[in-house]
């Protein structure tokens, strides 16, 4: 019972936000949430990376490991969606995104902290802060069929990132006026993108289900799937495991929506915007059974 309990504590507070999105959403219609989206680039996950993983007490041996099973679990991820599109005879260079890039942000880190404490919070943001970096660069660059470097040199949180993990690496103490800061833009981007996750649910539509259910199966099924295999691989165990796995559930981001949305053709953006409404209404029911796995056999 007191496993159920946890369970409900941990999830509850993820949801509640997400509803009270979606009832703002169809109170008002026409809510315009790019705001949340620049807000999001520009201050909110710079801030979120450095509070997360500066505050959390990770060392910086457990959090460059995770970062290195993210780049594997992501990469697998990738040739996961690649042969899905493959097969469904999609358009496998922009439709890839949702498949590769969960949303470990704004909705992995807070369940993740809930469930493991702020050590939970600091893996999660190593897994986290590879998937940011990735959209504002790969996720660009496949929405666009274009590599351009100025997008890199002109994202905060490949700044923010190295920033962080130099304090993290020479064991340093962040001057607390800063971790307040970064602490409050954080935490507003997590309740801010939630919301605006909400929201979408109202606005986004499903244009083939059939394909939308059979991608999503891809992300918030054989995601998990491929995070258990890298535990046991890899040998892992404790909470980190249990936080790679969490993650690796998650739903398609909203993220790879908004940026498909600036930079590829209209069908394009239906499709993705089919699977992020479905996979987020599946792990409605996936991501629970997924964190009881993860409390129960790796706390």
């Amino acid at each position: 019972m007191e496993l159920y309990l946890k369970i409900f504590e941990v999830l509850s507070p993820v949801f509640f936000i997400v509803g009270i999105g979606y009832f703002l959403g169809k109170q008002k219609t026409d809510i315009d949430t790019s705001f949340i989206t620049n807000y999001s680039a520009n201050f909110g996950a710079p801030a979120l990376f450095i509070f997360a993983i500066t505050s959390s007490g990770v060392k910086f041996d457990i959090f460059s490991e995770y970062f290195i099973y993210a780049i594997i679990a992501l990469s697998s991820f990738a040739v996961v969606g690649i042969i899905f599109l493959l097969l469904m005879k999609k358009d496998y260079i922009r439709e890839l995104p949702p498949f590769f890039l969960p949303n470990t942000g704004n909705m992995g880190i807070p369940i993740c902290l809930f469930a493991y404490g702020s050590l939970g919070m600091g893996v999660a943001a190593a897994i986290s802060s590879l998937v940011v970096l990735l959209h504002f660069t790969v996720n660009i660059f496949l929405a666009s069929k274009k590599f351009d470097i100025n997008i890199i040199l002109k994202s905060p949180s490949s700044y923010a990132v190295i920033v962080a993990v130099a304090f993290l690496y020479f064991d340093l103490e962040m001057p607390t006026f800063v971790l307040n800061t970064v602490m409050l833009l954080g935490y507003a981007m997590i309740v801010l993108i939630l919301m605006s996750l909400g929201i979408s649910l109202t606005q986004l539509k499903v244009f083939s289900f059939r394909h939308a259910l059979i991608s999503s199966f891809g992300r918030v099924i054989i995601g998990p799937i491929v995070g258990i295999i890298l535990i046991k691989i890899f040998s892992l165990s404790g909470y980190a495991a249990g936080v790679l796995l969490i993650q690796s559930s998650m739903p398609s981001a909203i993220l790879t929506y908004l940026i498909a949305s600036m930079y590829s053709p209209k069908e394009i953006v239906d499709n993705i915007s089919s699977m992020i409404v479905v996979s987020t209404l599946m792990s409605l029911i996936t991501v629970p059974i997924i964190v009881f796995i993860s409390l129960k056999y790796f706390s």
